[in-house]
This record gives C-alpha cells, sequence and structure tokens, in this order.
C-alpha cells in the first residue's frame, strides 16, 4: 500500500529522484537516456525500448562513464526496483542526475507499458566503451555507441514486423547496403528519420530516396565513427545477376577502435582478404544470393574475425559452423 501510494507522484531520497511508472513515461523522450542494470540475460528476454544495459554487478561505474557523460540524466530501473536504488545511489554520489524507476521492469510491464525482446550483443572498444548491437532481424541490427543510434538495413514488415517509431529512438544515423526489399525500406526509413539523421547508402538508394550520402566502393568517411564502403557482390556463375560487381555495399566501422564488418549480400569475394583488424563480422550465408556454408567458413578464414554472427540465413543449416572455424567466436544467433 505504501508502495503504490509512492507511485502516484515522484519523490526525492539521498539525491535520487523515484519516479512511478506515469511519471517515468510520461518523462521519456527520443533523447532520454535508459539505463537498465539487470543482466545481460535479463534484459535479452525483455526491456524498455531504447534502454542500454550495464550490469550492476559488474564494472558498473566504468561502464557508465563510457557511455554517458554526466551532463546527462540518467532514468534507471532494474526488475524490482532493488538493485536501481542502489545503482541510482552510487550514480548520484558520483555526479549524475539519476531518476529511479519505483518497480522496475516488473512494475512498467505490470502498467501493460511496452518493451523489446530483440537479442542484444555487447562488445568493449580497445579504450572501454560499450557497443550493444540489437539483432533485429535478417540483415537489420542497431548499433549503440555512447549514446548514438545506427540503424543498419531497417526493414519492418519482413518476417515478424518490427515498429520502428514505437520499438526504436530516432536514429542518428541509417546505414543501406542495397535496394533490395530485405535490406531497403523507404517507411522503416521514414519512421527513423529526425532533424539531422544522416543516411548513407548506395548510389541507387540515394537516387530513389531523394536524400542521404551515396558511397561507392572504396569511399569512406569521418562522422563519430569512421566507416568505409567496401564491395558487396556475387562471383558465382549463374548468380551474378543478384548482387553485380560495383553496384551494392558492405561497410566498417570503427567505433572508438572496436571494427565492425557488416557484409550486407555478398559472396567470398577476393577482397575480403585485405579486410584487417575485424573484431567482429556479419557474413551472410543463404544461396544461391550469397553464400553456401562452405563459402561463409572460407570468408571468415580470409577476414580472421574475433567474433563471427552469420546473418541474412534462411533456412540454412548453420550447426556445425562453429566446429569449422577453431579459435574464431561464431555466435548463431535469430538472423533468419
Amino acid at each position: 500500500m505504501l508502495l503504490s501510494l509512492l507511485g502516484l507522484f515522484s519523490c526525492k531520497a539521498q539525491n535520487v529522484n523515484n519516479l512511478s511508472v506515469e511519471a517515468f513515461a510520461e518523462a521519456l523522450a527520443p533523447e532520454t537516456r535508459i539505463l537498465d542494470v539487470r543482466t545481460a540475460e535479463e534484459f535479452a528476454a525483455g526491456h524498455l525500448r531504447g534502454a542500454v544495459n550495464v550490469d550492476w554487478f559488474g564494472n558498473f561505474l566504468e561502464d557508465v562513464g563510457s557511455n554517458f557523460d554526466k551532463d546527462t540524466p540518467l532514468y534507471v530501473y532494474c526488475r524490482s526496483g532493488k538493485r536501481s536504488a542502489a545503482a541510482a545511489e552510487k550514480l548520484a554520489k558520483a555526479g549524475y542526475a539519476v531518476y529511479n524507476l519505483l518497480g522496475g521492469y516488473l512494475a512498467w510491464t505490470e502498467a501493460g507499458r511496452e518493451v523489446t525482446r530483440y537479442e542484444v550483443e555487447r562488445f568493449r572498444t580497445p579504450r572501454g566503451a560499450v557497443v550493444e548491437i540489437t539483432l533485429v532481424k535478417h540483415a537489420s541490427l542497431e548499433i549503440r555507441f555512447k549514446g548514438l543510434s545506427i540503424q543498419v538495413d531497417p526493414v519492418a514488415e519482413l518476417g515478424k514486423k518490427t515498429d520502428y517509431a514505437k520499438e526504436f529512438p530516432k536514429a542518428d544515423y541509417i546505414l543501406v547496403t542495397h535496394e533490395h526489399f530485405d535490406h531497403f525500406d523507404q517507411a522503416a526509413i521514414d519512421a527513423l528519420r529526425k532533424d539531422g539523421t544522416v543516411l548513407i547508402t548506395n548510389n541507387r538508394c540515394a537516387q530513389m530516396t531523394g536524400w542521404g550520402k551515396a558511397l561507392a566502393n572504396g569511399d569512406s568517411l569521418q562522422l563519430a565513427f569512421d566507416m568505409e564502403a567496401v564491395p558487396a557482390y556475387n562471383i558465382t556463375e549463374g548468380h551474378l545477376q543478384f548482387h553485380p560487381k560495383g553496384r551494392d555495399n558492405g561497410y566498417v566501422l570503427t567505433l572508438d577502435g572496436l571494427r565492425i564488418y557488416i557484409a550486407g549480400d555478398t559472396e567470398d569475394i577476393p577482397e575480403m582478404a585485405a579486410l584487417k583488424d575485424i573484431d567482429l563480422a556479419f557474413l551472410p550465408c543463404n544461396q544461391p544470393y550469397t553464400m553456401t556454408v562452405e563459402q561463409c567458413v572460407h570468408a571468415a578464414q580470409m577476414i580472421q574475425p574475433k567474433v563471427l554472427i552469420p546473418y541474412h540465413f534462411g533456412n540454412t543449416d548453420l550447426s556445425g559452423l562453429p566446429a569449422q572455424l577453431p579459435g574464431t567466436d561464431v555466435r548463431l544467433r535469430a538472423l533468419q
């Protein structure tokens, strides 16, 4: 009864602002920074959209400091409110403005508020910053880095519908590899666009949208991160028409020293051998349009990424892939 009464309004104790579900929800905006202090497993099972996961039981203050400066108000929650209360006090003492969700995730979901359940992979850059990658589906990804949202090939209506307007914040950057329907979706781009959104794609998609920056293979940009457009094309006879050489892009992103290769639709092309120091590679695996399992193995052997996440794989059986790539951390995820 006492918690219920407290939940009707915000209160302040020990320099922490405690908010009811209603007050917490009203405070949320696209620029609001939401901090989920539960474990990675809890986060992956469901979380508030737009939340960044920093485990209270990990290197908490260090991880928060890698993602947020002290000028950024933080909205914090856990499962029931206990961990977030302790985290909020620690953050307040460290100089952050903190707003804690009373009752946590349980209260949020009991009130019928929206959550998301996409798998999220977390990486640390060489300088200690945390990078979170939401595995939306197929070739669609979202990368979170220092408060930025980077959307890759966002598509709403493929397979399980993704409501980008509700499930994700407006994008700072949108990267599109090419114009096929499972990579290019004008409605999804429109849903994610805000003032200042930067669209980066190949020439054909730039013509179709009427805005954005067109990159050719080999072009590079310096943004809030470094990126390069790299070739993506078919080499198998009879498949060359699907992705002709020189038309489509893959991308290499360098985030604070962490190098991510997003291959796009491609086979095991010789240019892959020139890719160096790749920490994470997303490689497609679904012939006739992209690679066979054998080609994916060959591509990984050329690139030698520390972590490989196959994507865009349809009904391809990838169960034997990890055994064929000893020394590579192969993560099989739901990216059909």
